[in-house]
């Protein structure tokens, strides 16, 4: 035979209150006052006889079943997504919640629909999601129910933003080559297109970190996001008589390109260029020598887009999640060689 449900009203009895302050305990409300004596002694009697609210009579009451639902663009068929959703998941989890995903591949109407079928089902809030960083377009249906944004910005003002802190990740990138020395030589590699956010900010970083130290790039290197373009730009760059001594690359796959064009060039990484980037991908782990890069904070990102959106307070600001240092053996001293050129370049 099965053993009873621990119901509300045993917990309140067990805790000489009254059914009303035990519900009022266990939901979280904050509009009675309770003295913290009591609501600890709710709390405990709860955990010691392993009460489980009834969710389906709650959401009858409040036509809510703590459930938040995560819309994404992309990033769920995404594989360098999985974390942030892992940490979507374990936020949910620890607020007692349940996440349900949901994908529109940038469709406003596939969103509409998308949307409205998880209100009827009694989500009580959004995660808005992009898979790059950019600024979106919120539809009033969803600015009218609570909701954070994961790696991206309204348009308008008003909605809470979780993104990535990409301009002091820059910093970070130019300050670590100047811990190792590098003064003169440094190239920027990769474009910054006007709807990239993280080019930008990462750029604006680099240049502010270098000009602090009275330091100026050597120059850059306009180049797509992509191995083969980057690659090619590279080693335009070492064609032109160019002698880099430290690339700062926008990502790892534009960093496998420089890896590449060094390599066909005869020149030995880190020994003769430093090379450093940003994602911290697997192509990271799997170059050789491994590649210095900033990692994405993905698993921070989805944990507190779910706990804003599940906060009593949440305040319609920009919350910027710091982005670690992943050293490994691609950055080193500046080498013997010595450069012969002192003049910028730009290669486009």
């Amino acid at each position: 035979m099965s053993t009873p449900r621990t119901t509300l009203m045993d917990v309140a009895v067990a805790a000489g209150v009254s059914r009303t302050t035990a519900s009022f305990v266990m939901t979280g409300r904050t509009d009675m006052r309770i003295a913290e004596q009591t609501r600890s002694r709710v709390l405990q009697v709860a955990r010691e006889l392993s009460y489980r609210p009834n969710l389906l009579s709650r959401s009858l009451r409040t036509n809510l079943t703590q459930t938040v639902g995560l819309i994404s663009d992309a990033i769920a068929t995404q594989g360098f997504a999985g974390e942030s959703i892992r940490g979507a998941l374990a936020a949910a989890l620890d607020h007692q919640h349940v996440l349900i995903l949901g994908e529109t591949e940038g469709d406003a109407e596939v969103e509409k629909q998308l949307v409205n079928s998880l209100l009827d089902r009694g989500v009580g809030g959004f995660v808005y999601a992009s898979m790059y960083t950019r600024q979106v377009s919120v539809s009033k249906v969803l600015r009218s129910h609570p909701l954070v944004l994961m790696n991206c910005l309204a348009r308008a003002k008003g909605v809470p933003s979780v993104i990535p802190d990409e301009r002091e990740a820059g910093r970070t990138a130019a300050r670590h080559l100047l811990e190792a020395g590098h003064t003169d030589g440094i190239y920027l590699v990769g474009e910054t297109p006007p709807d990239v956010i993280a080019a930008h900010e990462r750029r604006i970083g680099i240049e502010a970190a270098l000009a602090a130290a009275g330091v100026e790039p050597a120059g850059t290197v306009d180049t797509l996001w992509w191995p083969r373009a980057s690659r090619n730009a590279v080693a335009k760059l070492i064609s032109s008589g160019a002698e880099p001594k430290a690339l700062i690359c926008l990502n790892d796959r534009v960093a496998l390109g420089a890896y590449q064009a060094l390599s066909q060039a005869g020149l030995i990484v880190p020994e003769d260029v430093s090379v450093l980037s940003f994602d911290d991908s697997d192509l990271a782990d799997w170059l050789d020598p491994g590649l210095t890069s900033i990692a994405l904070p993905h698993l921070e990102l989805g944990r507190r887009a779910v706990d804003l959106l599940l906060s009593p307070e949440t305040t319609p600001q920009v919350h910027r999640i710091p982005m670690t240092l992943m050293e490994r053996g691609s950055v080193a001293a500046p080498g013997r060689r010595k450069s012969t050129r002192r003049t910028r370049h730009t290669i486009r």
